[in-house]
């Protein structure tokens, strides 16, 4: 059988700690890869040197040159630009739509039955442009936020109680930015809904928070963005896949009139296993929720008509 085999294209912060992740959880072997030369090759010999101590026999591989990629079950997408400060999203869109563009060509090439986990932003536009530009199967390309952004919305609620966070469960759906819909209703803590235990200001507090979890990070760090818990669900994702778990998680993916959506690329609940994405699962929405998710949606739309795809 041999181990799995995972790449992540690109070796900036997320990449780097995403092989980390997997590696850490003895997922599968990494190749690590960039157009940095020595970059990829410096990280992962680094990390290779860790495996004594992680205690999971690995390989992780540095590399410029997609060769070494090649057959990989599993690549993780994280190439592209990070918004800099003066650049519009649209700036962001157009930049990172021609790195993703290049990028598919060499997926396709290599790994022609891999599964594409994309994590790149704008997400879910450029999830849905490695969808057309692949030809994959909407099983085989996925879109990493809503692991994220409930785990961002889990530990407010724990910080907010005080309890653990292995007690709670959180629901994000719609597009990963501004426009995303927590879901208090689906969201528990050992079971109970959050609606009650907390009250209505606590919650729409939390709920912002959740929403402006990545600029709050930006912010902070003055340079650059997020990395490991965006990198921890990644693996969350691989993890499901390669062991078959049939976890439902939130993704983005590739809505075929489920929620009454079709043609673009969306969070919501989705059962992932050796597959891909095997399910999607439909939720029953309140009126406002339908409408928060809906103008999500939209958003995503008109973002991905400036592609012309």
């Amino acid at each position: 059988m041999g181990r799995k085999k995972v790449t992540v294209v690109g070796a900036g912060h997320v990449g780097a700690t995403t092989a980390l992740a997997i590696v850490n959880k003895g997922l599968a072997d990494v190749v690590l890869t960039d157009i940095i030369e020595g970059m990829p090759q410096g990280k992962a010999l680094d990390m290779m040197e860790a495996t004594p101590l992680i205690g999971h026999d690995a390989h992780i591989t540095g590399t410029n040159n997609y060769v070494d990629t090649q057959g990989s079950d599993i690549v993780v997408i994280t190439a592209g630009l990070a918004r800099k400060p003066g650049m519009s999203r649209d700036d962001l869109l157009f930049k990172n739509a021609e790195i993703i563009g290049g990028v598919i060509g060499e997926v396709v090439k290599y790994s022609p039955d891999s599964i594409i986990i994309m994590v790149t932003n704008p997400l879910d536009i450029m999830a849905y442009l490695a969808y057309k530009k692949s030809g994959f199967p909407r099983q085989r390309v996925l879109g990493m936020a809503g692991v994220l952004d409930s785990a961002r919305f889990r530990t407010f609620i724990a910080m907010e109680l005080g309890v653990s966070v292995d007690n709670t469960h959180a629901f994000v759906l719609g597009g990963h930015g501004d426009s995303m819909v927590p879901l208090p209703r689906y969201s528990t803590v050992a079971g109970v809904p959050i609606t009650e235990l907390m009250s209505e200001e606590q919650i729409n507090r939390i709920v912002q928070r959740t929403r402006d979890g990545g600029a709050e990070i930006v912010n902070l760090l003055g340079t650059g963005s997020a990395y490991f818990a965006p990198a921890w669900s990644v693996a969350r994702m691989i993890a499901a896949i390669l062991m078959d778990k049939k976890e439902i998680l939130p993704c983005a993916v590739h809505l075929e009139g489920e929620y009454g959506v079709s043609d673009a690329y969306v969070g919501v609940p989705a059962q992932l296993g050796a597959g891909g994405m095997e399910k999607v699962f439909e939720i029953d929405l309140s009126d406002d929720e339908r409408k928060a998710f809906e103008d999500s949606v939209a958003e995503v739309k008109d973002s991905i008509a400036k592609l012309e795809l």
